[in-house]
């Protein structure tokens, strides 16, 4: 399947494209903005385009219409934080929504239902929940500190470099931290991870900062400019 993400997060984008990939599907191209979708989609014909509903300049019914009238045989999920951010777009052409919350095998579901045809609804996705509350503290709980300071790092973009910058330390300690916080979680990749935290709602995928509330926010990331630590 030929895909077309729309995300104002690069990160996101760039996570969501990854795990699309793996999954065998192509990504044709990451836009952050819904001219530049528009574009893409001159340029290359595309199966489903999956916009993040936020951040439009314009409203979302009329930049459909626009998107329908350049590739009127693709097909177009709507994502959103939550119902609230879907509803402008209920009465344009939409064929499937999702939430930025939900489980990637769950909106990958939604993503191919749509290119077979169906219509999935706001909540016939909300049917498929995220993941649990207990099960993102679980994933959390092993993370120390300065480990989930280091995601939030990474959901905000930095490399190894920026990580080591902004946490005050030495390549090889940021290194360090960043391979021991991918061993917690279980990934590969510094992509996997930031997509992992924000898949479980431990980050912010906006903001970049520690989201999940109970005991873990004391390891919310600072700022860049924190102390030294070796």
């Amino acid at each position: 399947m030929r895909l077309l993400l729309c995300d104002g997060h690069r990160v996101f984008a760039e996570s969501l494209a990854l795990v699309l990939g793996e999954s065998g599907h192509h990504v044709v191209a990451i836009t952050r903005t819904p001219d530049e979708a528009l574009a893409a989609l001159r340029r290359e014909p595309v199966d489903v385009c999956l916009l993040s509903a936020g951040g439009w300049s314009a409203s979302v019914p009329d930049r459909l219409a626009e998107l329908r009238g350049i590739a009127p045989g693709t097909g177009i999920v709507l994502l959103a934080e939550s119902a609230a951010g879907l509803v402008p777009a209920s009465a344009a052409r939409v064929d499937g929504f999702a939430y930025r919350d939900q489980h990637v095998a769950d909106l990958l579901d939604t993503i191919e239902r749509v290119h077979c045809g169906e219509i999935v609804g706001p909540s016939m996705a909300r049917d498929n929940p995220p993941a649990s509350h207990d099960a993102a503290h679980r994933l959390a709980a092993p993370l120390t500190r300065r480990e989930r300071e280091v995601l939030c790092l990474l959901v905000r973009g930095e490399d190894t470099k920026g990580v080591a910058r902004n946490m005050g330390v030495t390549w090889a300690t940021a290194r360090s931290h960043i391979q021991s916080s991918l061993t917690k979680l279980g990934v590969h990749s510094r992509v996997e991870a930031a997509a992992a935290a924000v898949r479980h709602g431990l980050i912010d995928a906006e903001t970049g900062q520690w989201s999940l509330p109970g005991r873990e926010a004391e390891g919310q990331s600072r700022e860049a400019g924190g102390r030294p630590h070796a």
